[in-house]
């Protein structure tokens, strides 16, 4: 696997768009100081002014090399994009403008807020998806512990947005952990945070996951995603 670095990212994507370049930030754990170099990944937004596909191949070198270090794609966006982005993604940037460290240029004006409508419908896409995505790995998995691990593992990073978007779409500002985090929005949610943790202890190394009980917390962590996802149903369509 390659190790390109969030230097090298940032001096690739400087040269290849040149003045057209506004910014490259890191948003997400790293920015959040909870980057695990063994199992986290990079989230990175790159502003330009314009872009073209001329523009897109010019990075699309880096970009694949970028991703085969173990990292999503760089968010993209124009800077007229970024102005208007707050209702297409909201939960991008509510995470964005709570935390974020600039890797070269400057950050334009632009939104500092999310509409919570927005933020709840958002929310409400996100989590059925997660949900979906869950049981397709499920049933990909097809009962071998390892594999089931495995997805929860995958799976813990798109959990703790969502659940940190709960807190925001309630009004709360999100825990400066990913512990607090998950119980705060469990007691929102009504939903159990035991496997949750579970699954951040085993991720982190502090307290691995016996194969023999990676059936039962796969079953409680979906149960808890199935409450999860209800609960933000019930909050954008309020009875």
């Amino acid at each position: 696997m390659t190790t390109m670095t969030l230097d090298t990212l940032t001096a690739r994507l400087s040269q290849a768009h040149g003045d057209q370049l506004i910014a490259v930030v890191l948003y997400g754990s790293a920015a959040r100081g909870e980057h695990d170099a063994k199992r986290s990944d990079y989230n990175v937004l790159v502003l330009v002014r314009s872009l073209t596909p001329a523009a897109l191949r010019a990075v699309a070198a880096t970009a694949h090399e970028w991703q085969a270090a173990g990292n999503p794609p760089p968010l993209i966006l124009t800077e007229a994009e970024w102005r208007s982005s707050r209702d297409v993604f909201a939960i991008e940037v509510a995470d964005i403008m709570e935390r974020h460290r600039v890797l070269t240029g400057a950050l334009p004006d632009g939104p500092r807020q999310v509409d919570p409508a927005h933020l709840r419908h958002q929310l409400e896409f996100e989590a059925m998806g997660k949900l979906l995505r869950l049981r397709r790995g499920i049933l990909a998995c097809n009962g071998d512990a390892k594999e089931e691990l495995a997805l929860l593992v995958a799976a813990r990073s798109a959990v703790l947005v969502l659940f940190r978007t709960l807190l925001r779409a309630h009004g709360e500002p999100a825990p400066a952990t990913s512990d607090a985090v998950v119980r705060r929005a469990a007691e929102l949610g009504g939903f159990e945070a035991a496997p949750f943790l579970d699954v951040l202890a085993h991720a982190s190394g502090a307290a691995p996951i016996a194969e023999t009980r990676a059936d039962d917390v796969l079953t409680a962590f979906h149960a808890g995603l199935e409450r999860f996802v209800a609960h933000v149903d019930r909050l954008v369509h309020p009875a």
